[in-house]
């Protein structure tokens, strides 16, 4: 009876970057479906990055690494490249022995997970800073100053429309007075 022994491995992927963004967890099962075919034990397995290629690789000229680290035996590398191969979502993998490694290592941040973090900080502090609070209050209050607004032009425009409708009055009071006048005048020049 033969005992497996089980090496530690390094493997970087490299998929369409416009694939990974639109079936991330299709990715991901494609590489878990390759090293399970092979009894691979996949400690960790992580997005590394989206870069620009060097070169163009089946009309694409960016793509996103994906970072593993697995368990299986050292025979079995050549399957799971030969998977890869294969493959018509993943587009390269480079495989490393990562004996020597400490979990330590494994566990490091990424460039991706150290962006992301970045984004996430610039957004709170975004939510958090004073002008952005001041500009919610100006935002609230420019409303509050809308609806006055808007209530005073409502409410000159019902008294133009009221002066309106009183016009005609006015008009023809105008018009008798006028007539008025001139009867008085009528009467008294010679």
């Amino acid at each position: 009876m033969k005992t497996v022994v089980k090496k530690l491995y390094e493997a970087m992927f490299l998929v369409d970057s416009a694939l990974a963004a639109s079936d991330w967890d299709g990715i991901n099962k494609t590489i878990e479906t390759i090293l399970n075919k092979v009894d691979a034990q996949i400690v960790s397995i992580q997005k590394w990055d989206e870069r620009k290629l060097s070169y163009e690789i089946g009309r694409h000229s960016r793509g996103t690494y994906i970072l593993c680290y697995f368990r299986a035996e050292g025979t079995k590398v050549r399957v799971i490249e030969r998977e890869v191969q294969l493959s018509e979502r993943i587009m390269r993998v480079l495989i490393l022995s990562a004996e020597s490694m400490s979990q330590e290592h494994i566990e490091k941040e990424t460039p991706f997970m150290k962006a992301e973090r970045q984004r996430r900080k610039v957004v709170a502090e975004e939510e958090e800073s004073p002008v952005t609070q001041k500009a919610e209050e100006l935002s609230q209050s420019s409303t509050v100053a809308d609806e006055q607004s808007l209530k005073s032009v409502s409410s000159v425009t019902e008294q133009a429309e009221s002066e309106e409708n009183d016009e005609p009055a006015a008009a023809t009071e105008a018009v008798k007075n006028e007539e008025d006048e001139k009867e008085k005048d009528a009467e008294t020049s010679p």
